[in-house]
């Protein structure tokens, strides 16, 4: 093993082995992990912490960016590791222990974890652990990947350990921009007015002397499923460019448009996708996640600057980004999430945000969050960030699934993560709903009419009529039969 990628060679008597490094935790510590969608996560520091788990009964509290790939959750959760979990996962076998209530679990919107830890409204953290690409000379942090909740990590974690993967090339250097705002009261602008503007460091500053452990890996990041574009998605995808056509030629947009967010999934790439062969030019992206479609319209020539807070791509992909870096560097831009997702910076850039519901309502309230109204999928995310600050909040979902027995337009929605002051519009397979300027009974007949599989559009009619028969009010509900498709379903196996 070399240590060239420690420049700050005071440090080099920190390297251990991941092994060695698991057994600085005990029990009840608030640990801070990088990652965010599978990317930049410790790779071996908490696979080595799962392990000694499965031997050892103690739980910690776990934190990160986002989700964490190599199936480091489910390792954790097998082992009995994790106690609490936040902000959000997409791991199986961790998601089916928090629905049985076995680990708890902080469904949190991206933009507020690093918030809450300044402001010490969560616990402090003991120990973070951070990828890293290099140590610079100061002991500053070169992030791999994803920068997530790095920053506030390493500047409020008691202790730091470091994973330095061998796998990113020194190259990366420069992709991030590191700015961490003022505490309160003491907060200033942050000064971006357009994605590509970078308004701070390359590395990821740190104490030194909280440095307790280096460890390298050679391990690249869990690749994204990237499914191909099927029947539905085309058509959602189909759906949403029409509008943005009507939307420049009635003089709203241009047809460079305004900075673009896109969830992350097999519909946002379908719907950014569908740029490549579009009258739009000159996009940007202010987003979370760049996908492969991100890399595709940045290689068309659609898309000239994308901003997110990390990388995760297929397989094909990676090896695309990073054996030609230098082609991208200029163009890409790595924040922390609290500036990717920060809601000023989306209201001010006037961002477009596209985001995927499980299902929405006849007044256009959204759960992207939980199944049945009970069990959690995978979290809010950023969609919450975005959804209500963004110049045009957009949520896409299929009309129906499961061979048509799920309709995902309902009479009322299960659980709200965004309200209906917060949509804008909606997109189904079946067609797109403009709800702006609508009073909730307009927005029930537009999405009936615009957005529903037609096998239950008569019995959502018929719902509506009847609750503005017998129920009145400004929104129409008859409670007794709110949720009957969500029984329905839990009894029979259909909705219909």
């Amino acid at each position: 093993m070399t240590y060239e990628r420690i420049k700050a060679t005071q440090l080099i008597d920190k390297v251990t082995t991941a092994e060695q490094a698991a057994q600085l935790f005990e029990h009840g510590m608030v640990v801070g992990s990088s990652g965010f969608t599978k990317a930049g996560d410790s790779k071996a520091v908490l696979d080595a912490l799962a392990r000694r788990a499965e031997k050892e009964e103690f739980r910690i509290t776990l934190m990160t960016g986002a989700s964490l790939g190599h199936d480091t959750d489910a390792k954790l959760t097998r082992a009995g590791a994790l106690a609490k979990r936040m902000p959000f996962q997409v791991d199986r076998v961790l998601r089916e222990a928090i629905n049985r209530g076995e680990v708890l679990f902080i469904d949190q919107h991206l933009s507020e974890s690093a918030e809450l830890l300044h402001n010490h409204c969560l616990p402090p953290v003991d120990i973070a652990i951070i990828e890293a690409a290099f140590i610079e000379p100061d002991g500053s942090i070169v992030p791999t990947t994803s920068v997530g909740n790095s920053v506030t990590f390493a500047a409020l974690a008691k202790r730091v350990i470091i994973e330095i993967n061998t796998r990113v090339p020194e190259s990366i250097y420069g992709l991030h921009d590191i700015f961490q705002p003022e505490n309160y009261p003491h907060r200033n602008v942050i000064p971006i007015v357009a994605p590509e503007n970078r308004i701070g460091r390359r590395s990821i500053p740190v104490d030194v002397n909280k440095i307790v452990a280096i460890v390298f890996t050679d391990i690249q990041d869990s690749p994204a499923e990237v499914a191909p574009p099927d029947a539905k998605t085309v058509a959602i995808a189909g759906h949403l460019l029409r509008f943005f056509e009507d939307e420049v030629k009635k003089g709203h947009l241009t047809d460079r448009l305004l900075p673009i967010q896109a969830g992350i999934g097999k519909v946002a790439n379908a719907v950014l996708s569908g740029f490549k062969d579009s009258n739009f030019y000159d996009l940007r992206m202010f987003s979370e996640v760049l996908q492969d479609s991100t890399f595709d319209l940045l290689d068309s020539g659609k898309m000239s600057f994308a901003s997110a807070s990390s990388i995760t791509v297929s397989a094909a992909c990676y090896d695309r980004v990073f054996g030609n870096l230098p082609k991208y560097k200029d163009r890409i831009v790595l924040r922390p999430q609290n500036i990717s997702n920060t809601p000023g910076l989306i209201r001010r850039l006037g961002v477009i945000a596209i985001n995927t519901a499980i299902e929405f309502d006849i007044y256009g309230n959204v759960n992207s969050t939980h199944i049945g109204g009970t069990n959690i999928m995978n979290g809010i995310g950023g969609s919450g960030d975005f959804a209500r600050n963004a110049y045009l909040s957009i949520f896409v979902t299929q009309a129906a699934s499961k061979n048509n027995q799920i309709s995902h337009v309902l009479p009322m929605v299960s659980h709200v993560d965004h309200t209906e002051h917060d949509v804008d519009i909606l997109v189904t397979d079946i067609g797109l709903a403009d709800l702006r300027g609508l009073a909730p009974r307009e927005r029930a007949a537009r999405i009936i009419h615009n957005c529903v599989h037609p096998d239950y559009r008569e019995a959502l009619q018929s719902y509506f009529d009847r609750a503005c028969r017998l129920r009145g009010g400004h929104t129409p509900h008859i409670l007794e039969e709110a949720f009957i498709w969500h029984t329905r379903f839990r009894e029979t196996g259909s909705m219909k």
